[in-house]
């Protein structure tokens, strides 16, 4: 069972460093403690960063980790991977 709090403090955790406002992915590489093969995992949920990237479409600029991450949260829960 994935534990949905858990993934998101994950990237909360992961995104936290990033200088905000974010204008773009890109804008967050730099704060990832691996780079775009940051894995967030929770259960059977296991994806990298990079893989994030890929089924997102975000709504640039994010002035916080916790808004970039609740939107992520909702894009995956709505595409039915969270």
């Amino acid at each position: 069972m994935v534990d949905k709090e858990d993934v998101r403090q994950q990237m909360i955790d992961a995104f936290e460093g990033a200088d905000y406002p974010i204008d773009s992915p890109m804008d967050l590489v730099p704060a990832l403690p691996q780079g775009p093969g940051t894995k967030f995992e929770s259960g059977e949920f296991s994806m990298t960063a990079m893989e994030l990237n890929t089924k997102l479409g975000g709504e640039f600029p994010y002035d916080s980790p916790e808004e970039f991450v609740d939107d992520v949260i909702g894009q995956l829960e709505d595409q039915d991977l969270l």
